[in-house]
């Protein structure tokens, strides 16, 4: 006798959308698996269920815009129109807009000035390694809590970039906040305050030899531009590191929770495993695992692929008609899909298996793509179907 399968245990999704104490979700996974259906989905539910929700994409494409029938997506936050007893907003972070916002809240309008003037900030604000992360936590941080005037939130549903880099924003606070305050970016600031003339002299005695070779490098221009913008920057430094530290924080505490989306094929799950080991690993919320676009035939697991395909043989050797011939190319499809759904079933048996505290939702695949609201509520009832 063979052991019963153990039940795997299934994500709640209307209990976490609808509990007043969740206020914000994070999704994240590889690319293609529908991530950012899933957090559509998610939004849109919440919001029909009387949550103000807004939903926040960093990825660039415009599957999100398209699907809720807007234009376009910005910076701030677009109404999506025909959402039932409720009222959801759509946005894609502008990071650029969003660095130029926390300068302008946090020095004075001529300091500002300064650096927004300045070609290291103009670099550094549109494609410095980490800035995209670190920018989409500010946006985080100033929709969760919004300035005097600004309307509250219900729920936030953050939709990540589709890579393993999607998870570099539980580091790149840090990261970046550690280059601005750190000792080197520091010893690039004592030129500009010691005066144009002593430029040269300031930075021999700060690196001595390394200095020729870093100027040598990235040229004395570059050098002075990074001098200028640190030492215009200067009283921001320990704003950056406390704002970093606070959005950490707030990824941490129990009204957050990480979703993680995935395909049932070996490389998405391999991706999910690592978001997933990543996540317990610095003790992040994680409320489980949402595995899209399983094939199930009609008619569910009542006919195995291995007994329609013996049912197609036997139609096959008898004698040709219409009805024996559409029969049996019937039976042969539902065998092909048969075979995908056992695959795909053992596929999540296996992440399962792996890890066990993970709960999960398994989301048949659709005939069409999801392309408007009516197809998001669609998902969204799957999702809720577990």
């Amino acid at each position: 006798m063979t052991a019963p399968r153990r039940r795997l245990a299934a994500l709640d999704v209307d209990r976490l959308i609808g509990d007043p104490a969740t206020r914000i979700i994070v999704t994240c996974g590889s690319g293609g698996v529908g991530k950012t259906t899933t957090a559509a989905a998610l939004a849109l539910r919440a919001a029909e269920s009387g949550r103000r929700t807004v939903v926040l994409t960093i990825d660039p494409a415009r599957r999100l815009a398209q699907s809720m029938g807007l234009t376009e997506l910005d910076n701030t936050p677009r109404e999506v129109e025909g959402v039932a007893d409720g009222r959801l907003f759509a946005m894609m972070l502008d990071m650029k807009r969003t660095f130029d916002e926390v300068v302008a809240a946090h020095s004075t309008p001529e300091r500002a000035d300064q650096i927004f003037a300045n070609p290291f900030y103009q670099a550094l604000s549109s494609s410095f390694a980490g800035t995209q992360e670190y920018m989409a936590m500010e946006k985080l941080s100033q929709l969760a809590e919004p300035p005097p005037g600004n309307p509250e939130w219900d729920l936030i549903v953050v939709d990540t970039p589709p890579s393993r880099s999607a998870l570099d924003f539980l580091d790149a606070p840090q990261r970046l906040g550690r280059f601005l305050d750190g000792r080197f970016i520091r010893l690039l600031a004592a030129p500009a305050k010691a005066g144009g003339k002593a430029y040269v002299k300031v930075l021999s005695a700060s690196f001595g030899l390394m200095s020729k070779a870093v100027t040598k490098i990235l040229g004395g221009e570059l050098l002075h531009d990074v001098s200028a913008f640190v030492a215009s920057l200067e009283a921001m430094f320990g704003g950056f590191r406390e704002r970093a530290e606070h959005t950490y924080r707030l990824l941490k505490t129990p009204g957050t929770a990480f979703i993680v989306v995935a395909s049932p094929e070996p490389d998405a799950l391999r991706e999910a495993s690592y978001f997933v080991e990543r996540l317990v690993g610095e003790q992040m919320p994680l409320a489980g695992l949402v595995v899209n676009r399983l094939h199930r035939p009609a008619g569910g697991d009542r006919l195995s692929a291995r007994r329609a395909e013996a049912a197609a043989d036997k139609l096959g050797d008898r004698a040709s008609s219409d009805a024996v011939d559409l029969a049996e190319a019937a039976l042969r499809v539902h065998a092909e899909i048969a075979e995908a759904g056992e695959n795909d079933a053992r596929m999540v048996r296996g992440f399962a298996a792996a890890h066990p505290d993970v709960a999960l939702i398994a989301v048949p695949a659709l005939p069409t793509d999801v392309h408007d609201l009516t197809g998001l509520r669609l998902i969204g009832e799957l999702l809720a179907a577990s």
